[in-house]
């Protein structure tokens, strides 16, 4: 969760059919030091608005070439036999069913990832010629790498325990599954921030790399009546990778922590910050984390069911013509995918409007937690909305489908719109969170 400007996580999809002539430059050139003019709506030049709009189209379509990309990779591989093959691999090596996970997992996902790998660089190509990354190849390379590495870790460990409960209960097999699975989802939330994340990004104390920023930031946290250390706020270099901006919070209990971009201190003021930090308190104050796992967790169980509604359907269909035995085989893994995959893009705009409100709730916080703290506060949360949406290119006129569907965070126009109205102080009246 965090306040980075509302884009669908990979929009380069759509790109070989798009023109990407207006797309060429540094969006970084583009963007002026923190201005101190006030805002009274978001806008952009024209030149930059042309390029926030062309990346939005893109971001719109490449979501729906990504997800149509997605289950024609599954469908060969289920054509082409390829989890049959890698399942027959696996039980002459060893009748151990842990070794047959061990063996048939890393294979299927590799495969997979590999036949996905085109539409990874076309992102990645994508966001280079917006100037929106700044990473090198080989760096791309070995961050995809890692993240193969630990999907294929976590895959051994999911495919066997998913394998294991289907052979035991046939029949309720998804409810036993999603119930294995919601300590697991915990157990990855609270390593994400102290184990996945910093193989990708370099961390450190907030209070040694900004100690002003530091102690402003202490006042807004006294101000909420809250106890959040500097020990759990940390900056995080993320200016090797990407012009972008964004801040946000993670992890669960004793790794809970506010994470705050070095491209975001570089390119916004102290009182700026504060706000995107009074954001992130709100993340942190009014419990979204856990929220957002419940949600979560609601979200496999209709999930895993509608996959046990519809999988054998699939299977007496097709199964036979794909060398697929019955659910318990490996090789019905890319099925079970194929339908779940299907099933969570229809179910995705939930998520994002759920996303979209927790989203508006942190900004509303922030809102209120500067109030009083920092001179004309919505003001400074208005210009935090447009120097973010200024370099992340936000579209100053999304499409209204691109939002119901894909967006997980408010349009930045609607932000900056709120934080400039946004005022029950004016009749006397309290604020919804910080009193």
């Amino acid at each position: 969760m965090g306040i980075c400007a509302a884009r669908p996580q990979s929009p380069a999809a759509g790109a070989p059919a798009q023109s990407m002539q207006a797309a060429q430059g540094d969006a970084r050139a583009a963007v002026p030091e923190p201005a101190a003019k006030p805002v009274t709506a978001y806008t952009l030049p024209p030149d930059l608005s042309r390029k926030a709009h062309l990346l939005g189209q893109i971001a719109f379509y490449g979501q729906l070439v990504i997800f149509f990309y997605s289950l024609i990779v599954l469908w060969l591989c289920l054509k082409w036999r390829i989890a049959p093959k890698f399942r027959d691999w696996a039980e002459k090596s060893t009748r151990i069913r842990f070794l047959q996970a061990a063996i048939f997992s890393p294979l299927i996902l590799l495969s997979i990832a590999v036949l996905q790998i085109p539409m990874d660089v076309v992102r990645e190509v994508v966001l280079r010629k917006f100037g929106l990354s700044i990473q090198s190849w080989s760096s791309w390379l070995g961050d995809w790498a890692k993240g193969q590495f630990l999907s294929c870790l976590l895959g051994i460990i999911l495919i066997w325990l998913l394998y294991t409960v289907i052979r035991w209960s046939p029949r309720h097999w998804w409810s036993i599954f999603w119930l294995v699975m919601l300590p697991i989802i915990v157990i990855l939330v609270f390593l994400q921030p102290v184990v996945v994340d910093p193989m990708f990004h370099k961390f450190e104390p907030l209070a040694q790399k900004d100690p002003a920023l530091t102690v402003a930031l202490e006042k807004m946290v006294q101000r909420a009546g809250e106890t959040i250390p500097p020990e759990r706020m940390f900056w995080m270099g993320a200016s090797e990778k990407t012009t972008e901006l964004n801040a946000y919070v993670t992890g669960i209990g004793a790794s809970k922590r506010i994470v705050v971009w070095d491209t975001t201190i570089a390119k916004m003021n102290t009182p700026q910050i504060v706000f995107v930090a009074g954001h992130e308190m709100g993340h942190y104050v009014l419990h979204h984390i856990a929220k957002g796992l419940a949600f979560a967790a609601l979200s496999l169980f209709v999930l895993f069911y509608l996959g046990y509604r519809f999988i054998g359907w699939l299977l007496t269909r097709w199964g036979d013509g794909w060398a697929i035995r019955n659910l318990s085989d490996w090789a019905s893994f890319p099925a079970l995918l194929l339908l779940l995959t299907v099933f969570s893009f229809i179910g995705n705009p939930i998520g994002a409007a759920f996303s979209r409100y927790v989203e508006h709730q942190a900004d509303q916080y922030g809102l209120e937690v500067t109030h009083g703290l920092t001179p004309d506060s919505s003001q400074i949360a208005a210009q935090s909305f447009q120097i973010l949406g200024e370099v992340d290119l936000s579209d100053t006129d999304p499409n209204p489908v691109d939002v119901f569907l894909f967006y997980d965070h408010p349009a930045i126009p609607d932000r900056v719109r709120y934080a400039l109205t946004y005022d029950p102080w004016s009749d006397g009246g309290q604020p919804e969170f910080v009193h």
